[in-house]
Protein backbone atom coordinates (compact mmCIF):
# COMPACT_ATOMS: atom_id res chain seq x y z
CA UNK A 1 0.00 0.00 0.00
CA UNK A 2 2.50 2.73 0.85
CA UNK A 3 4.51 1.48 -2.76
CA UNK A 4 1.25 2.40 -4.37
CA UNK A 5 0.91 5.37 -2.61
CA UNK A 6 4.72 6.67 -3.40
CA UNK A 7 3.44 5.42 -7.08
CA UNK A 8 0.39 7.58 -7.13
CA UNK A 9 2.62 10.46 -5.43
CA UNK A 10 5.35 10.24 -8.51
CA UNK A 11 2.87 10.26 -11.11
CA UNK A 12 1.30 13.43 -10.00
CA UNK A 13 5.30 15.11 -9.43
CA UNK A 14 5.68 14.69 -12.81
CA UNK A 15 2.33 15.04 -14.11
CA UNK A 16 2.66 18.63 -12.16
CA UNK A 17 5.93 19.57 -13.82
CA UNK A 18 4.44 18.50 -17.57
CA UNK A 19 2.18 20.94 -16.73
CA UNK A 20 4.22 23.61 -15.66
CA UNK A 21 6.82 23.04 -18.83
CA UNK A 22 3.74 23.25 -21.09
CA UNK A 23 2.48 26.77 -19.78
CA UNK A 24 6.46 28.00 -19.74
CA UNK A 25 6.68 26.47 -23.58
CA UNK A 26 2.92 28.26 -24.26
CA UNK A 27 4.37 31.48 -22.99
CA UNK A 28 7.02 31.53 -24.90
CA UNK A 29 5.69 30.73 -28.02
CA UNK A 30 2.91 33.45 -27.54
CA UNK A 31 5.94 36.25 -26.83
CA UNK A 32 7.59 34.71 -29.74
CA UNK A 33 4.93 35.48 -32.13
CA UNK A 34 3.47 38.28 -30.72
CA UNK A 35 7.04 40.44 -30.85
CA UNK A 36 7.50 40.52 -34.87
CA UNK A 37 3.44 41.23 -34.84
CA UNK A 38 4.21 43.96 -32.28
CA UNK A 39 6.74 45.66 -33.77
CA UNK A 40 4.83 45.52 -37.70
CA UNK A 41 1.93 47.35 -35.61
CA UNK A 42 4.34 50.28 -34.03
CA UNK A 43 6.91 50.82 -36.27
CA UNK A 44 8.67 53.10 -34.02
CA UNK A 45 10.03 50.40 -31.74
CA UNK A 46 12.05 48.99 -34.27
CA UNK A 47 13.78 52.05 -34.92
CA UNK A 48 14.24 52.27 -31.63
CA UNK A 49 16.38 48.92 -31.99
CA UNK A 50 18.08 50.22 -34.95
CA UNK A 51 19.24 53.43 -33.29
CA UNK A 52 20.05 52.02 -29.45
CA UNK A 53 20.31 55.25 -28.44
CA UNK A 54 18.63 54.42 -24.91
CA UNK A 55 21.39 52.50 -24.51
CA UNK A 56 24.03 54.68 -22.42
CA UNK A 57 27.31 52.78 -22.19
CA UNK A 58 28.96 53.30 -20.31
CA UNK A 59 26.21 54.41 -17.52
CA UNK A 60 26.09 56.86 -14.76
CA UNK A 61 29.23 59.18 -16.53
CA UNK A 62 29.18 62.96 -17.04
CA UNK A 63 30.11 63.80 -20.44
CA UNK A 64 30.68 67.05 -19.66
CA UNK A 65 33.60 65.98 -17.88
CA UNK A 66 35.70 64.14 -19.78
CA UNK A 67 38.58 64.46 -17.52
CA UNK A 68 36.30 62.07 -15.38
CA UNK A 69 37.14 59.24 -17.74
CA UNK A 70 40.94 60.16 -17.82
CA UNK A 71 40.50 62.40 -21.24
CA UNK A 72 42.10 65.02 -19.71
CA UNK A 73 43.24 66.20 -23.28
CA UNK A 74 39.63 66.09 -24.46
CA UNK A 75 37.58 69.18 -24.56
CA UNK A 76 33.74 69.07 -24.07
CA UNK A 77 31.52 71.78 -26.27
CA UNK A 78 28.08 72.01 -27.22
CA UNK A 79 26.44 73.49 -30.56
CA UNK A 80 23.48 73.94 -32.40
CA UNK A 81 22.76 72.25 -35.57
CA UNK A 82 19.37 74.00 -35.55
CA UNK A 83 18.12 76.76 -33.12
CA UNK A 84 17.38 75.03 -30.03
CA UNK A 85 18.67 72.27 -30.68
CA UNK A 86 22.28 71.62 -29.11
CA UNK A 87 24.57 68.27 -29.45
CA UNK A 88 27.67 67.38 -27.54
CA UNK A 89 30.74 67.83 -28.89
CA UNK A 90 34.51 66.21 -28.02
CA UNK A 91 37.63 67.43 -29.40
CA UNK A 92 40.76 65.54 -28.61
CA UNK A 93 44.41 66.33 -29.58
CA UNK A 94 46.82 64.52 -30.85
CA UNK A 95 49.39 62.71 -28.23
CA UNK A 96 52.04 65.39 -29.17
CA UNK A 97 50.16 67.66 -27.32
CA UNK A 98 48.05 66.09 -24.28
CA UNK A 99 51.27 67.66 -21.91
CA UNK A 100 50.34 70.89 -22.95
CA UNK A 101 46.80 70.54 -23.04
CA UNK A 102 46.41 70.23 -19.34
CA UNK A 103 43.84 72.38 -17.71
CA UNK A 104 43.46 74.87 -20.86
CA UNK A 105 40.12 75.92 -22.59
CA UNK A 106 37.82 76.02 -25.57
CA UNK A 107 39.94 78.66 -27.01
CA UNK A 108 43.08 76.70 -26.94
CA UNK A 109 41.56 73.68 -28.17
CA UNK A 110 40.55 75.86 -31.11
CA UNK A 111 43.74 77.53 -32.14
CA UNK A 112 45.36 73.45 -32.03
CA UNK A 113 43.07 73.13 -35.39
CA UNK A 114 46.00 75.18 -36.94
CA UNK A 115 48.83 72.73 -36.29
CA UNK A 116 50.02 70.41 -38.86
CA UNK A 117 48.28 67.16 -37.71
CA UNK A 118 45.39 65.86 -39.51
CA UNK A 119 41.85 66.04 -38.33
CA UNK A 120 39.27 63.48 -38.23
CA UNK A 121 35.50 63.35 -38.27
CA UNK A 122 34.72 60.63 -36.02
CA UNK A 123 31.34 59.29 -36.13
CA UNK A 124 29.87 56.69 -34.10
CA UNK A 125 27.77 53.46 -34.17
CA UNK A 126 24.65 52.94 -31.91
CA UNK A 127 25.12 52.52 -28.14
CA UNK A 128 28.48 54.70 -28.24
CA UNK A 129 28.41 57.87 -26.84
CA UNK A 130 39.33 57.46 -29.44
CA UNK A 131 44.73 59.84 -30.92
CA UNK A 132 47.48 58.60 -33.27
CA UNK A 133 49.17 62.18 -33.76
CA UNK A 134 45.70 63.39 -35.13
CA UNK A 135 43.27 65.61 -33.81
CA UNK A 136 39.65 63.82 -33.30
CA UNK A 137 36.60 65.13 -33.13
CA UNK A 138 33.29 63.50 -32.32
CA UNK A 139 29.95 63.96 -31.02
CA UNK A 140 26.64 62.88 -29.89
CA UNK A 141 24.32 62.72 -32.71
CA UNK A 142 20.63 64.29 -31.59
CA UNK A 143 18.85 61.75 -29.18
CA UNK A 144 22.29 59.87 -28.26
CA UNK A 145 24.36 60.81 -24.98
CA UNK A 146 23.70 64.46 -23.83
CA UNK A 147 22.37 66.02 -27.19
CA UNK A 148 19.20 66.70 -27.59
CA UNK A 149 16.01 65.77 -30.00
CA UNK A 150 15.57 62.57 -31.35
CA UNK A 151 17.24 60.28 -33.96
CA UNK A 152 16.34 59.33 -37.69
CA UNK A 153 18.93 58.83 -40.33
CA UNK A 154 18.74 62.05 -41.84
CA UNK A 155 18.89 64.13 -39.03
CA UNK A 156 21.96 62.40 -38.34
CA UNK A 157 23.68 62.80 -41.27
CA UNK A 158 22.37 66.90 -41.20
CA UNK A 159 24.47 66.70 -37.72
CA UNK A 160 27.40 64.98 -39.27
CA UNK A 161 27.13 67.38 -42.02
CA UNK A 162 27.21 70.69 -39.72
CA UNK A 163 29.90 69.31 -37.52
CA UNK A 164 31.89 69.05 -41.30
CA UNK A 165 31.39 72.66 -42.36
CA UNK A 166 32.53 73.65 -39.17
CA UNK A 167 35.51 72.37 -38.85
CA UNK A 168 36.28 72.74 -42.62
CA UNK A 169 36.20 76.86 -42.01
CA UNK A 170 38.47 76.32 -39.45
CA UNK A 171 41.09 74.70 -40.96
CA UNK A 172 43.69 75.95 -43.64
CA UNK A 173 45.24 73.30 -46.07
CA UNK A 174 45.27 70.83 -42.88
CA UNK A 175 43.83 67.29 -44.41
CA UNK A 176 40.03 66.25 -42.95
CA UNK A 177 39.29 62.91 -42.96
CA UNK A 178 35.95 61.44 -42.07
CA UNK A 179 36.02 58.03 -39.77
CA UNK A 180 32.57 56.01 -39.45
CA UNK A 181 32.21 52.85 -37.35
CA UNK A 182 29.64 50.42 -37.62
CA UNK A 183 26.45 52.67 -37.63
CA UNK A 184 28.49 55.39 -38.37
CA UNK A 185 29.59 54.26 -41.23
CA UNK A 186 26.26 54.45 -43.42
CA UNK A 187 26.01 58.13 -41.88
CA UNK A 188 29.62 58.45 -42.88
CA UNK A 189 28.41 57.77 -46.52
CA UNK A 190 25.84 59.48 -46.40
CA UNK A 191 27.85 62.74 -45.82
CA UNK A 192 30.32 62.35 -48.09
CA UNK A 193 28.07 61.46 -50.59
CA UNK A 194 26.56 64.55 -50.00
CA UNK A 195 30.01 66.45 -50.21
CA UNK A 196 30.65 65.19 -52.87
CA UNK A 197 27.69 65.98 -54.77
CA UNK A 198 28.26 69.98 -54.25
CA UNK A 199 31.83 69.34 -55.03
CA UNK A 200 33.63 69.18 -51.67
CA UNK A 201 34.77 65.69 -50.89
CA UNK A 202 36.65 65.16 -47.86
CA UNK A 203 40.31 64.22 -48.08
CA UNK A 204 39.67 60.56 -47.10
CA UNK A 205 36.85 58.34 -45.85
CA UNK A 206 37.61 55.63 -43.54
CA UNK A 207 34.79 52.73 -42.71
CA UNK A 208 35.65 50.72 -40.10
CA UNK A 209 33.07 47.49 -39.70
CA UNK A 210 30.73 48.74 -42.34
CA UNK A 211 27.74 47.30 -43.87
CA UNK A 212 26.34 47.42 -47.28
CA UNK A 213 22.96 48.55 -46.49
CA UNK A 214 20.66 48.55 -43.27
CA UNK A 215 18.43 45.45 -44.51
CA UNK A 216 21.26 43.21 -45.28
CA UNK A 217 22.67 44.48 -41.74
CA UNK A 218 19.63 43.77 -39.80
CA UNK A 219 19.48 40.77 -41.50
CA UNK A 220 22.78 39.48 -40.25
CA UNK A 221 22.57 40.65 -36.72
CA UNK A 222 22.98 38.57 -34.19
CA UNK A 223 19.48 40.02 -32.71
CA UNK A 224 17.59 38.61 -35.86
CA UNK A 225 18.90 34.89 -35.33
CA UNK A 226 16.00 33.75 -33.69
CA UNK A 227 13.41 34.94 -36.46
CA UNK A 228 15.42 35.11 -39.49
CA UNK A 229 14.24 31.97 -41.41
CA UNK A 230 10.60 32.55 -40.17
CA UNK A 231 8.03 32.81 -42.98
CA UNK A 232 7.41 37.01 -43.14
CA UNK A 233 10.87 38.42 -41.98
CA UNK A 234 11.33 40.44 -44.67
CA UNK A 235 7.32 41.76 -43.97
CA UNK A 236 8.00 41.97 -40.55
CA UNK A 237 11.18 43.36 -39.55
CA UNK A 238 13.11 44.62 -42.76
CA UNK A 239 9.87 46.35 -44.29
CA UNK A 240 9.51 48.05 -40.84
CA UNK A 241 12.88 49.52 -40.57
CA UNK A 242 12.28 50.64 -44.71
CA UNK A 243 8.65 52.48 -43.29
CA UNK A 244 11.17 54.46 -40.75
CA UNK A 245 13.30 55.93 -43.81
CA UNK A 246 15.88 54.26 -42.38
CA UNK A 247 18.31 53.06 -45.32
CA UNK A 248 21.69 53.65 -44.48
CA UNK A 249 22.66 52.58 -48.19
CA UNK A 250 26.27 52.53 -48.69
CA UNK A 251 26.24 49.99 -51.16
CA UNK A 252 24.20 53.01 -53.34
CA UNK A 253 26.83 55.59 -51.79
CA UNK A 254 29.76 54.45 -52.94
CA UNK A 255 28.67 55.29 -56.58
CA UNK A 256 28.36 59.06 -55.77
CA UNK A 257 31.81 58.89 -53.63
CA UNK A 258 35.37 60.50 -55.13
CA UNK A 259 37.49 60.34 -52.88
CA UNK A 260 40.07 57.86 -51.47
CA UNK A 261 38.03 55.16 -49.45
CA UNK A 262 40.15 52.76 -46.98
CA UNK A 263 37.87 49.87 -45.28
CA UNK A 264 38.91 47.98 -42.10
CA UNK A 265 36.99 44.96 -40.61
CA UNK A 266 37.71 41.98 -38.12
CA UNK A 267 36.95 38.60 -39.64
CA UNK A 268 35.40 37.63 -36.14
CA UNK A 269 33.37 40.80 -36.56
CA UNK A 270 29.92 39.05 -35.36
CA UNK A 271 28.00 41.94 -35.17
CA UNK A 272 28.97 43.30 -38.49
CA UNK A 273 29.42 40.15 -40.26
CA UNK A 274 33.34 40.18 -42.51
CA UNK A 275 31.60 39.27 -45.66
CA UNK A 276 29.42 42.53 -45.45
CA UNK A 277 32.66 44.82 -45.32
CA UNK A 278 33.92 42.81 -47.95
CA UNK A 279 31.00 42.91 -50.41
CA UNK A 280 30.85 47.00 -49.81
CA UNK A 281 34.84 46.67 -50.60
CA UNK A 282 34.08 45.29 -54.07
CA UNK A 283 30.76 47.57 -54.73
CA UNK A 284 33.70 50.62 -53.87
CA UNK A 285 36.39 48.64 -56.21
CA UNK A 286 34.11 48.89 -59.35
CA UNK A 287 32.33 52.43 -59.19
CA UNK A 288 33.22 54.48 -61.64
CA UNK A 289 33.07 57.56 -59.40
CA UNK A 290 36.29 55.78 -57.69
CA UNK A 291 37.73 55.10 -60.51
CA UNK A 292 41.39 56.64 -59.80
CA UNK A 293 41.02 57.18 -55.96
CA UNK A 294 42.58 54.59 -53.63
CA UNK A 295 40.06 51.85 -52.84
CA UNK A 296 41.90 49.73 -50.27
CA UNK A 297 40.58 46.62 -47.62
CA UNK A 298 42.42 45.77 -44.73
CA UNK A 299 41.13 42.90 -43.00
CA UNK A 300 41.97 41.51 -39.58
CA UNK A 301 42.22 37.52 -38.51
CA UNK A 302 40.52 36.43 -36.13
CA UNK A 303 43.66 35.37 -34.50
CA UNK A 304 43.55 38.70 -33.46
CA UNK A 305 40.46 38.82 -31.76
CA UNK A 306 39.66 42.50 -32.39
CA UNK A 307 35.99 41.18 -33.15
CA UNK A 308 33.60 44.23 -33.88
CA UNK A 309 35.12 47.07 -31.65
CA UNK A 310 38.52 46.45 -31.01
CA UNK A 311 40.89 47.45 -34.08
CA UNK A 312 42.02 50.19 -32.59
CA UNK A 313 44.29 48.09 -30.62
CA UNK A 314 45.98 47.55 -33.84
CA UNK A 315 49.95 48.20 -33.56
CA UNK A 316 49.89 48.60 -37.20
CA UNK A 317 46.94 51.00 -37.18
CA UNK A 318 49.67 54.32 -37.57
CA UNK A 319 50.83 52.96 -40.45
CA UNK A 320 47.88 51.67 -41.94
CA UNK A 321 46.71 55.22 -41.72
CA UNK A 322 49.68 56.73 -42.89
CA UNK A 323 49.27 54.80 -46.18
CA UNK A 324 45.65 54.06 -46.61
CA UNK A 325 44.23 57.38 -46.38
CA UNK A 326 47.20 59.60 -48.17
CA UNK A 327 45.57 59.94 -52.17
CA UNK A 328 49.23 61.93 -52.60
CA UNK A 329 51.03 58.55 -51.70
CA UNK A 330 51.34 55.71 -54.39
CA UNK A 331 52.68 52.83 -51.80
CA UNK A 332 50.87 49.95 -50.80
CA UNK A 333 50.07 49.57 -46.74
CA UNK A 334 53.08 47.33 -45.59
CA UNK A 335 52.06 43.93 -44.32
CA UNK A 336 50.06 40.72 -44.92
CA UNK A 337 47.05 42.76 -44.07
CA UNK A 338 45.89 44.56 -47.60
CA UNK A 339 43.50 42.69 -49.61
CA UNK A 340 44.47 43.38 -53.35
CA UNK A 341 42.34 45.35 -55.43
CA UNK A 342 42.59 42.65 -57.90
CA UNK A 343 40.82 39.97 -55.68
CA UNK A 344 37.74 38.41 -57.63
CA UNK A 345 34.71 39.21 -55.65
CA UNK A 346 33.64 35.86 -53.48
CA UNK A 347 31.09 37.30 -50.76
Amino acid sequence: RIKTNCGIQSEHLTLGLLGKLKRIMLWLFLVYVSVPVIIKLCPSIQAKLVFLNFMRMPYFIDLKRPLDQGLNHTHNFYLEPEPGLKIGVWHTVPAQMWREAQGKGGDWYDSTLSSTHPVILYLHGNAGTSSLGYHVVTFDYRGWGDSEGSPSEGAMTTDALFIYDRLKRQLDQTPLYIWGHSLGTGVATNLVRRLCDRGSPPDSLILESPFTNIREEARSHPFSMVYRYLPGFDWFFLDTITVNNIRFASDENVNHISCPVLILHAEDDSVVPFYLGKKLYHLASQSKSLSGHKVQFVPFPSSLAYKHKFIYRSPELPNILRYGSDESSLTSIPGSYLLPLSLPPSC
